[in-house]
């Protein structure tokens, strides 16, 4: 009978504590807000490009995102962005970016319509897990709205762990979960602490060597302190294109 190394034990354990500890922060909080909790049916839709900004050498990278998000029952666009970035790959597993984020958001998320622009930094690190690949992001975000004057500082980070299906060797088997931390009190309406969480399940599929998609079910937990509570059930589609 075959052993399982221990070490190869340990490199597979890490993540998947990291994944489990972060889906029961969010059930619990989830449970402990239940009397006051609006749930809404979404779609959330994106496209992202990235790959190898070849006239400034092969550690540079580019990353361009369009996303729509359609609440209230999946019947109005209730946000919608572009988010462009510049990266700079620091080895085979780890890259630094910057980027800009334009952002128009409406209800169920508010109920007063508006624009917001961020700046961000991100850390991304991808490593080969076992058959399958885990990720982590670490994201600082600087938030202008043009409904208040104030700089929203939020905090977000995600893991996520994709491992290919045995008898289906285009398909990968998804999960993730991704917090988002406020940093700060602005008079537009964040207030620091906890935002929200995204816990995500589904499958991917290998279109060709540079297209993938990726569908399943996303579930947004908002904590909001002044208001009830929100859980968007959405069905969740992504179109990624990964160029050399």
């Amino acid at each position: 009978m075959s052993h399982i190394p221990a070490e190869q034990c340990a490199r597979f354990a890490h993540p998947l504590k990291i994944l489990f500890l972060s889906f029961l922060f969010f059930s619990t909080s989830a449970l402990c807000h239940a009397e006051d909790l609006l749930e809404d049916s979404q779609v959330w839709g994106s496209i992202t490009a990235t790959g190898t900004l070849k006239p400034a050498g092969e550690k540079w990278r580019y990353w361009l995102e369009g996303v729509g998000r359609f609440g209230n029952d999946m019947s109005t666009l209730s946000q919608g962005f572009v988010r462009p970035a510049l990266g700079y790959a620091l080895n085979e597993h780890a890259s630094v970016w910057v980027g800009y984020a334009h952002i128009f958001t409406d209800t169920p998320f508010t109920k007063n319509s508006f624009d917001e622009d961020r700046s961000w930094q991100q850390f991304l690190w991808t490593r080969p897990l076992g058959s399958g690949t885990f990720t982590t992001r670490a994201r600082l975000e600087q938030r202008f709205a043009d409904s208040g004057s104030d700089t929203a500082s939020r905090y977000r980070h995600l893991f996520k762990l994709a491992r290919p299906v045995k008898t289906f060797p285009n398909v990968s088997a998804i999960v993730s979960d991704e917090i988002f931390i406020n940093l700060d009190d602005v008079d537009w309406g964040p207030q620091a602490g906890l935002d929200q969480n995204r816990a995500f399940i589904g499958m991917g599929y290998a279109l060709s060597k540079v297209v993938k998609t990726e569908v399943g079910y996303l579930n947004q937990y908002i904590d909001r302190p002044t208001n009830p509570n929100r859980m968007s059930h959405a069905l969740a589609i992504n179109l990624l294109f990964t160029f050399p």
